[in-house]
């Protein structure tokens, strides 16, 4: 029997909204899988639990994701809630250095009914991995600013962290059936080693680390024309892995493709936790109104269940994922399905009802 122990952070803004509906689509799991039991505990954080302790991730809550078997996370932060040294509540960063979330899994699918801006619809699935603990991003808080002339990050690149984000895509590469146009499976290296040093070293890396897997096809692109190629061949990609900040851009240009922010799930996980969690935002624009679409957030916590089947050899949390997600793609087929952002006029919970249905 799988049993596993969840911290939920609802968070802020649209967060506790599509978490409450991600809740109850894995609730509605124990009747088709009866060995599978999830004991969901909220935990607090965010920019309303800083106004209101001073700190928006409290040591509790960072205990609590430490001793649970997986972390269901929301969304996190409001503009209008600032630290002293004027960033943006940011708990989510937090987490990812203190559980060394090293691996930023970001799925790119588009399911059928959901038709993006593009000339064409052609299938699209695959992977980016994006390295979450270096890179530019690094630099977070540290950077140098001098007078009013200057101001300096640095992007840093290791080989421990590089090669460990490249293994993990090639590990994932080696799961997956290939790039839907070809069926081939590959890894796609983005960088920008034709300019920066620091790039090239992480090309050196990943071309040391495809070594190993002689089976797999490389690939690469430099990130500018990449962020062309995604748009006008997506098909042709299966697992692309890339550093922290390039990670981060191309991820949410790729949402785009498949219908925006609220289709994209994301998990960033290490060698011993996994937080889980829809790419968008707290949309506070639209918090409270009931519209908010709860799709990422319900493919995250399927991905969630994805990840404790694999690392515990456990078939039902397996099937379970996969069941979540052939349920979104039947619901997502019917526009009655379909919240404001993809054109209809579903609500919440009409979404997160009609997920819990098909299961």
């Amino acid at each position: 029997m799988g049993k596993y122990n969840v911290a939920v952070l609802p968070g802020d803004g649209i967060g506790p909204e599509v978490v409450a509906e991600s809740v109850k689509v894995l609730l509605a799991l124990e009747k088709p899988f009866p060995n599978l039991r999830l004991i969901l505990n909220e935990h607090r954080v965010g920019a309303k639990c800083y106004q209101e302790t001073g700190t928006d991730l409290p040591e509790e809550t960072l205990d609590a994701c430490r001793n649970a078997d997986a972390v269901l996370f929301g969304s996190a932060g409001d503009p209008s809630v600032r630290l002293e040294d004027g960033s943006e509540v940011m708990p989510q960063l937090t987490l990812r250095f203190a559980l060394d979330l090293y691996a930023g899994i970001r799925p790119i699918k588009r399911y059928t009914g959901i038709t993006p801006l593009l000339t064409a619809d052609p299938p699209i699935d695959y992977v980016i991995m994006r390295e979450n603990t270096e890179g530019l991003y690094a630099s977070r808080g540290g950077g140098v600013r001098l007078a009013d002339d200057m101001a300096v990050d640095s992007m840093v690149i290791t080989r421990k962290g590089t090669e460990r984000i490249v293994k993990y895509a090639f590990e994932i590469a080696n799961q997956r059936s290939g790039a839907p146009r070809d069926g081939k499976r590959r890894v796609t290296c983005v960088d920008k080693a034709n300019v920066l040093k620091s790039q090239a070293y992480f090309r050196e890396i990943y071309n040391e680390v495809a070594e190993g897997y002689p089976n797999t096809e490389r690939d690469y692109a430099y990130v500018d024309a990449y962020t062309v190629y995604q748009v006008a061949r997506p098909d042709t990609y299966d697992v692309v892995v890339a550093e922290n900040m390039f990670g981060d851009i191309i991820s949410d240009l790729a949402a785009g493709t498949i219908g925006g922010l609220g289709m994209a799930p994301s998990a960033d996980v290490g060698d011993r936790y996994g937080v889980f969690q829809p790419s968008h935002g707290t949309a506070p624009d639209i918090s409270g109104e009931g519209i908010a679409n709860p799709v990422a957030q319900i493919l995250s916590a399927g991905m969630m269940l994805s990840w404790l089947g694999e690392r515990n050899e456990d078939e039902d949390a397996k099937a379970a994922a996969h069941a979540i997600d052939q349920a979104v793609g039947r619901i997502l087929s019917s526009k009655t399905s379909h919240t404001g952002d993809l054109g209809g006029s579903a609500k919440t919970s009409d979404v997160g009802d009609a997920v819990a249905s098909e299961l």
